[in-house]
């Protein structure tokens, strides 16, 4: 019989209590966030060792690491009045806002391809979104939502999940084929250099939202 082991996470520049871990790609490395005497910081737990990521934009006070994959992408949440997504790739920040976007955006999620999930707020809720790897977006809205949908993970076959809200509270989905055939991406493995902003780039939108709805009992293929 296996034998399990729980090892304890704890930021050594987090203030007791406050390290979260929320994901880990296939080669062992960790992201999460922590807490100080200054805010909320994210951090990457490579190989034993902790490296905490802050946006350069939000002057060290409240960035959150959400995702990684095998490459070392690195996505998540940084503050700046409303919340913005990131991508962090061979140590170079790139701001992830959805276009439709008027109250912030969150990123949660990165597959191999550099495919990412997240959320985007507007006047009207809250609505998950797929951006792939050439910076083009999709809108994920649950036919069922009337509260938000929220996209939170994303494999390498493009299969995303996350939940959805209605007037009796929130309920897992699961988003399949949206996108077969992706081809995985090789980058620098972060950290091999100092953190950098990329320059911003032009945004195009694809229209999209979920074609079909699978109901209790049936699968989604």
């Amino acid at each position: 019989m296996p034998i399990n082991t729980f090892t304890t996470l704890d930021d050594p520049s987090a203030s007791t209590g406050t390290t979260l871990a929320f994901d880990i790609n296939n080669v062992g490395q960790i992201v999460g966030q922590f807490s100080d005497a200054n805010g909320t910081h994210g951090y990457l737990l490579s190989g034993g060792t902790f490296t905490t990521i802050d946006d350069p934009l939000t002057f060290a006070t409240n960035t959150r690491a959400f995702g990684i994959n095998d490459a070392g992408q690195i996505v998540g949440t940084f503050t700046q009045g409303n919340p913005h997504g990131f991508l962090l790739s061979g140590g170079v920040f790139t701001t992830i806002d959805d276009p439709f976007a008027t109250l912030g955006s969150e990123a949660s999620g990165i597959n191999a391809s550099g495919q990412i999930v997240g959320h985007y707020n507007d006047a009207s809720g809250s609505h998950g979104f797929l951006r792939d790897s050439s910076g083009h977006f999709t809108t994920l809205n649950d036919p069922a939502a009337t509260n938000g949908t929220f996209a939170n993970g994303i494999n390498d076959a493009g299969q995303i999940v996350g939940f959805y809200e209605d007037a009796t509270g929130a309920h897992g989905f699961l988003y399949s084929g949206a996108r077969t055939a992706l081809t995985p991406i090789s980058t620098t493995p972060w950290p091999s250099q100092s953190p950098m902003r990329a320059p911003s780039t032009t945004r195009a939108r694809s229209s999209g939202s979920f074609a079909t709805r699978a109901t209790a009992g049936t699968a989604i293929s």
